[in-house]
């Protein structure tokens, strides 16, 4: 009976091609509505969650806000890092310069104060050369970390070891040279293949005090907690040490733990996924009101059709069928080829999004077929009710 119902559902909906494509565009719209915002959501989560997982999840950051009467210096770093719970700490600072190799020059390098530790900390790594040590942060030696896109773009090469570039006016010796997407601004997401790349340069921290006026003291440093599972004593203990440092008071500083801005990070993003995905799923709605409205004008039209079939016999449920399987059939279709327009629509945008990863995913693929059969059952039962409270004899007197 159920194959033969189909069989009917199926022969209605090609007698009437024209009504029931766009019976079916509205649920067609909700899916690929759906399908879309939520995979972008999903790729933006995905990208931010890699991103600070790139940079580590056990780093905290402090940033100091009262330095004026009472200034943290870069030799009480040390002292900090002397603690159990730290593994390493550095301070950190940034000014925008105008860099200069030969003829070739950038109004808007990125010039980054800091110390050695640095690298570990943030998880760096280096095409060729070395990075900033101890003596060069001692001496306020006038040396220099590149990028790698600095390096290619001041230079003309990532072996740009030896050269010399300058730096807010001052001659500085190339040290070494960053891997490609190694910098703060890859770490959040810069397009290295856009023409507006970010040029960065590291130097000793104390080099940047003398050539810097806004960079006499510490104002924000990194630190590292000796692994993930410690970063809780790790910030209580560098708590406890910036609240003696400045007098008991809270409001000199603040602390930013890696993990804690990963998981807000998530539960933004999750949030706003449910958003867009219930946002996407009004669409089907307003799809499934189509198809009730639609199916009801098809029981009325063919109330001598549900009057002849109860007269040969056809029961209750044999006539609720045919109609309820025909709503459910035209919210299957209308799902599937918006699933397939929105694979279609993925592969596009992923082609030009290199930043982030766009893929159907399983789960939503099946969440957007459940809902429209839910969707195509609870829309088309009324209009399947109406076909079967039909009396016969009324029904065949219908013209």
């Amino acid at each position: 009976m159920i194959l033969q119902c189909v069989k009917m559902a199926w022969e209605s909906i090609l007698a009437n091609k024209m009504r029931s494509f766009l019976t079916m565009l509205g649920i067609f719209i909700g899916v690929v509505s759906l399908v879309v915002l939520v995979s972008i959501a999903g790729g933006a989560t995905s990208s931010v969650s890699d991103q600070i997982s790139s940079m580590g999840t056990n780093l905290l950051t402090v940033t100091i806000n009262d330095d004026k009467e009472n200034p943290l210096r870069l030799s009480e770093l040390s002292e900090i890092a002397e603690n159990k719970e730290i593994a390493m700490a550095a301070p950190i600072a940034s000014t925008t310069v105008t860099s200069k190799c030969g003829y070739v020059s950038d109004d808007s390098t990125i010039l980054y104060g800091t110390t050695g530790p640095y690298k570990d900390i943030q998880g760096l790594t280096l095409a060729s050369g070395r990075f900033l040590l101890s003596p060069d942060v001692n001496n306020s030696s006038y040396v220099a970390v590149l990028s790698y896109d600095a390096a290619v773009e001041l230079v003309g090469r990532a072996e740009a070891e030896g050269e010399t570039v300058t730096l807010n006016g001052r001659a500085f010796t190339i040290i070494g040279v960053l891997e490609e997407d190694e910098s703060l601004n890859a770490s959040f997401g810069a397009d290295s293949d856009s023409s507006s790349v970010t040029l960065e340069a590291y130097i000793p921290y104390t080099t940047l005090s003398k050539i810097a006026d806004d960079v006499l003291y510490v104002k924000q440093f990194t630190a590292s907690a000796s692994n993930e599972e410690s970063m809780d004593a790790a910030e209580l203990a560098l708590t406890d040490m910036m609240m003696k440092r400045f007098g008991q008071d809270e409001d000199a500083f603040t602390i930013r733990n890696q993990s804690t801005i990963m998981e807000t990070m998530n539960s933004v993003n999750q949030t706003m996924t449910l958003m867009l995905g219930g946002i996407a799923a009004i669409s089907l709605l307003v799809g499934g009101i189509g198809i009730m409205n639609i199916m009801l004008v098809s029981v009325t039209e063919r109330t001598r059709e549900i009057g002849i079939r109860k007269a040969i016999g056809a029961g209750r449920k044999s006539i609720m069928l045919q109609f309820l399987i025909e709503a459910l059939m035209i919210s299957l279709i209308g799902c599937l080829l918006g699933i397939l327009l929105s694979w279609i629509i993925l592969q596009v945008a992923s082609f030009f999004m290199d930043s982030m990863t766009l893929e159907l995913s399983p789960k939503v693929v099946l969440a957007s077929v459940l809902f429209s059969m839910v969707i195509g059952a609870a829309f088309g039962s009324y209009p399947a009710s109406k076909a079967v409270s039909k009396k016969p004899i009324e029904a065949l007197r219908y013209q």
